[in-house]
């Protein structure tokens, strides 16, 4: 197959890519605006004869209507993701993450292409800390944020599109990722990348919100399963039972890293905080015989950790100006 990969060189989306072109013989075409939370060296070392890359937005309509023409699937990870920043710049999550994904959808609608829709757990809104609760594919959705609003609204689009046009589209909401190739301004990597330059972490609010962790490997295995083999129509969630409070994450990583497990800094929380997410991903498991392979989360923290201490090239460049972000962000 030839598949188009959108937003292919962020975070999640590099590492489907990685995980496309070591598990399949499928050819890859990666289609990235390069916006600051994408990063081209994230694609190093892929071989060219089978990982195409083109830099371009996925609102430019003949663009896109040209690569969809011409692949077999599209699965789609563009978008706008940090909570912080759509709540100062919620134009560009508007933008991106609806007016991108009906262009995505229009394309796919004219050519009868295979398409998957990547979103997240945080268009359900959050659960207390109390409930025993867990989202699943039934769940109202709630989101709280200009980010989990605007991937609420693509999601809903990919559904009225499924019915009302018969595309052959899937959708899945995943947890909280971590793992290589992640932007310095996004939690694990944050605290990680400041330990490492000298600096005090630093925890919103009381550090109790909780968050569902799942290794970036694990979904990219699940997307696949998903792309391979899921039900046209159908939504599934992305899970790995890996459930733990901020402030928790952060006592492992500074244990990890040899420092005293309450060396940081508590600081004003964020509007709108959400108190826990939790995946209930029965359903994936059920249907697709989909198992994380990453269940120690222990040890696939310390590996990530590893992997930002040996790749200083790869992020020393973004973080002066993420910091910065912060500050102003804080003041």
């Amino acid at each position: 197959m030839k598949i188009l990969v959108t937003g292919g060189a962020g975070f999640i989306g590099s590492n489907f890519v990685h995980h496309l072109v070591r598990e399949t013989q499928d050819d890859v075409v990666v289609l990235d605006a390069l916006t600051y939370a994408a990063n081209r060296d994230s694609l190093l070392g892929l071989p060219e004869s089978r990982v195409t890359f083109v830099e371009g937005d996925i609102c430019d309509r003949r663009l896109v209507d040209d690569l969809v023409a011409s692949s077999d699937a599209v699965v789609h990870f563009a978008a706008e993701s940090h909570n912080d920043n759509s709540l100062a710049e919620p134009d560009r999550f508007v933008t991106t993450n609806v007016l991108g994904t009906f262009t995505l959808l229009e394309a796919v609608r004219r050519h009868g292409t295979r398409f998957h829709h990547v979103s997240t757990d945080e268009v359900y809104g959050d659960l207390a800390l109390d409930d025993p609760e867990r989202f699943s594919e039934s769940t109202p959705y709630n989101p709280s944020s200009p980010y989990s609003a605007t991937k609420a609204s693509s999601d809903l689009l990919v559904r009225a599109w499924t019915r009302s046009f018969d595309l052959d589209a899937t959708i899945s909401n995943c947890s909280n990722n971590y793992g290589p190739f992640q932007h310095v301004e996004k939690f694990i990597p944050r605290q990680i990348t400041n330990i490492l330059v000298g600096d005090r972490p630093v925890l919103y609010g009381d550090g109790r919100n909780v968050r569902d962790w799942i290794h970036a490997e694990d979904h990219s295995s699940a997307v696949l399963a998903v792309l391979r083999r899921g039900r046209r129509g159908e939504t599934y969630l992305i899970g790995a039972d890996g459930e733990a409070s901020n402030l928790e994450v952060l006592r492992k990583i500074l244990v990890i890293m040899g420092r005293d497990a309450s060396d940081f800094d508590l600081v004003r929380d964020r509007p709108g905080h959400d108190r826990r997410y939790a995946i209930d991903s029965t359903k994936i498991r059920e249907e697709l015989g989909w198992r994380p392979a990453h269940v120690d989360f222990d040890e696939g923290l310390a590996a990530t950790i590893s992997w930002y201490r040996e790749n200083g090239q790869w992020w020393q460049p973004l973080k002066a100006a993420t910091e910065a972000r912060y500050r102003d962000q804080q003041a």
